[in-house]
């Protein structure tokens, strides 16, 4: 095992108002996510559930596109500057699992 701590567990610090978004937004899907249970627990019919989750996965998929464009903004753009090249590599991986 290494001992470099940055290997596998990187930081961000984000600005007051990038965290109060995500925030907000994972909070929202959190929400959804209740009531979806709580439908099911009514008995709700199917296809009232199957929009809820619906809503709920375009909710996630926002809060991924907001995120990754803030990471490329920010962390990659760094990396890139300071001779970090495998960050683009590491960006490409996040991008393959992001399209699964």
């Amino acid at each position: 095992m290494s001992d470099n701590k940055d290997c596998c567990h990187k930081t961000k610090e984000r600005s007051t108002k990038e965290f109060k978004d995500l925030l907000n937004r994972l909070n929202r899907v959190e929400g959804q996510i209740r009531g979806i249970k709580r439908m099911l627990e009514e008995n709700a019919y199917c296809t009232d559930i199957l929009v809820q989750v619906s809503a709920a996965n375009a909710a996630l998929n926002s809060f991924n596109k907001v995120l990754l464009a803030e990471h490329i903004r920010t962390c990659v753009a760094e990396d890139i500057r300071n001779g970090k090249e495998d960050t683009i590599d590491e960006l490409v991986v996040t991008l393959q699992k992001l399209m699964k």
